[in-house]
């Protein structure tokens, strides 16, 4: 797979996949808590209401029972019941049925005879002498019990009408109710904040919901007691409890009631209560997505940092082996956050690119100091044809007959091979010898200028472009010796540049000085001649080496002595055909170790 192919890619995916396997699993987990709690808190919420529910009827069932009791001891209500008369019973039974705030009210005689029915249905009023709560009163004990009602559930409370408590003589006895309905479901679920329905054998009397939703209800009023069902568009938990009979001090009949117990079906919205989880959830994905973003841009430059210095490595290689240029030094970039493992890499290869370097001239000396005993035969041939015309001119001289204008042109032959020797003398001294080098400020454009300068003269016309950068002038070298060496190379490319001329306007030379990375200046110096045959590049820095039948081949040499003594490396390129570019990089500095002074060449 060529994605997996790089290191950068592997660990880019890598620590990607790690974020998002450890941000999805979290985010997770954390809706799975936050959901199983929100759950619980529901249940929980539900079970309290449940319990207020019961606890609220409870306190109301007991304070109605209170209030029955005080009123049954009343004397004025005792004789009113004593007398048995309706029609003086009545009104204070219903006055007292207000002020109580019962449903009902009930009054029967010791015979169970009905003497007052306030708030009872006329159909039911007949069935009052045989309600067991009735017997049970008239026997002295006070009981509560269940009634249907319409619209709801009905619950009554019952107790004796008694005279002296020691030795009760009862005088009858009195029924109060409180109802089971919306209204008191609405109360409660203000105190609940749940919705509420009171049912009984299995039918819904009376509820908070809308009537459209009673069959759903009735659904869940069988199965377990936890039950979860859609109303409209929302979801919800109901939790059914039985409401119990007994309250305080109150006990059920003796015998079965007139019905059984209801049950209250307490209900909370389960969408609007787990709301807040869709906020929830929507944040936490939005902050997962940030989190993640930020960690896979963290782990791809994390990867960079540490594929970039090897990266830069990778490249200095390949331009060393483009190149032939063993003494490359790498700078990397990113040096204040870059990786240990590469920074050690790169000290190590550039500690061997010094090394290589420091082979390379000490064994281009010893290159030098062996070729000697080779060029004694090219300086003996070289010497043979001056000394041989200074012999011929000085034969001539001894002449006495000898005219004078012959004269002066064997004194003309002498000075000028005498000068040949005398140059050929000076450039294998100066490649033989260690070149001593003073480093000083200088303009590199003023050398450049010079240089072109000295060419110009018998070139052929060769026209020369000079291109300088403002950020390549200062730099601390030779001045004179690097202008000897320019010298030199623009002879070469000029010399190339007239050859291909035939007659017609020759090519033009470009040197371009500018800024390169590393605190180096680079200098390119370009013709357009017939360039370099592929067999004879590897030569062309050999001393006494050249293609040309007049040239001496040291120029070259004496040109890369001078350049590696400052520094620097120089390097060619040329296919034959397309011209030849000599790249010559010096460091701005000068040379970080130079070598030691010996003798002016």
């Amino acid at each position: 797979m060529r994605l997996l192919s790089s290191l950068r890619s592997r660990i880019f995916l890598t620590a990607a996949v790690v974020a998002v396997a450890s941000i999805g699993v979290s985010v997770w987990m954390v809706n799975i808590l936050v959901t199983e709690q929100a759950e619980r808190e529901l249940q929980r919420g539900l079970e309290e209401a449940a319990t207020l529910v019961e606890e609220y009827r409870a306190l109301s069932v007991a304070q109605l029972a209170q209030q029955v009791r005080l009123v049954a001891d009343l004397p004025r209500f005792k004789a009113a019941v004593e007398v048995r008369h309706g029609p003086t019973l009545v009104p204070v039974a219903e006055d007292y049925r207000r002020q109580i705030g019962s449903t009902l009210l009930v009054v029967t005689s010791r015979d169970g005879e009905l003497l007052a029915a306030e708030g009872l249905l006329a159909d039911a009023r007949v069935a009052v002498a045989r309600w067991p709560a009735v017997r049970a009163a008239l026997g002295g004990r006070a009981t509560t019990f269940f009634w249907p009602l319409e619209g709801g559930v009905l619950q009554v409370v019952t107790v004796p009408i008694w005279i002296g408590p020691s030795a009760p003589d009862i005088l009858g006895t009195l029924s109060a109710g409180i109802a089971l309905d919306s209204v008191f479901a609405e109360r409660i679920k203000r105190l609940t904040d749940s919705e509420i329905a009171f049912c009984l054998d299995g039918r819904v009397k009376a509820s908070t919901l809308d009537a459209a939703h009673t069959p759903r209800l009735e659904a869940v009023l069988t199965g377990a007691a936890l039950a979860h069902l859609a109303l409209a568009d929302q979801d919800f938990v109901g939790l059914r409890r039985e409401l119990a009979a007994t309250a305080g001090e109150l006990g059920p009949p003796p015998t079965a009631s007139a019905t059984a117990a209801p049950v209250a079906l307490v209900l909370r919205s389960r969408t609007e209560r787990l709301r807040f989880l869709g906020t929830l959830h929507r944040a936490l994905g939005g902050t997962a997505l940030v989190v993640l973003l930020a960690a896979i841009l963290l782990s791809y430059y994390v990867a960079r940092t540490i594929t970039r210095p090897l990266a830069a490595i990778t490249a200095g290689m390949r331009e060393m082996a483009a190149t032939g240029d063993l003494t490359r030094q790498l700078a990397l970039p990113g040096q204040a956050l870059l990786d240990e493992d590469a920074r050690l890499l790169a000290a190590t290869f550039n500690a061997m690119t010094a090394s290589i370097a420091r082979f390379q001239r000490e064994a281009a000396q010893r290159e030098r100091l062996s070729s000697l005993g080779r060029l004694s035969t090219v300086v003996a041939h070289e010497i043979r044809n001056p000394l041989m015309i200074i012999k011929t001119a000085l034969h001539a001289l001894r002449r006495r007959d000898l005219p004078p204008e012959r004269t002066a042109a064997a004194v003309a032959d002498i000075d000028e091979e005498v000068g040949r020797l005398n140059g050929l003398v000076n450039e294998v001294l100066d490649f033989a010898r260690p070149i001593r080098f003073e480093l000083a400020p200088a303009s590199l454009h003023a050398i450049c200028r010079a240089a072109e300068t000295a060419t110009a003269a018998g070139d052929g016309g060769v026209p020369c472009h000079v291109t300088l950068d403002p950020a390549a002038d200062e730099i601390v070298t030779d001045a004179e010796r690097l202008r000897q060496a320019l010298i030199n190379l623009l002879t070469n490319a000029r010399q190339a540049a007239a050859e291909v001329s035939g007659g017609r306007e020759p090519g033009r030379v470009d040197i371009d000085a500018r800024a390169a990375e590393g605190h180096l200046v680079r200098l390119t110096i370009r013709d357009p001649g017939p360039g370099i045959a592929a067999e004879d590049l590897p030569r062309i820095f050999e001393p006494y080496f050249t293609t040309k039948r007049t040239g001496t081949g040291i120029g070259l040499a004496i040109a890369r002595n001078i350049v590696e003594g400052l520094g620097g490396r120089i390097t060619v390129r040329s296919r034959p055909g397309d011209g030849t570019e000599v790249v010559v990089d010096l460091p701005r500095t000068g040379p970080a170790a130079p070598p030691s002074p010996g003798p002016r060449a």
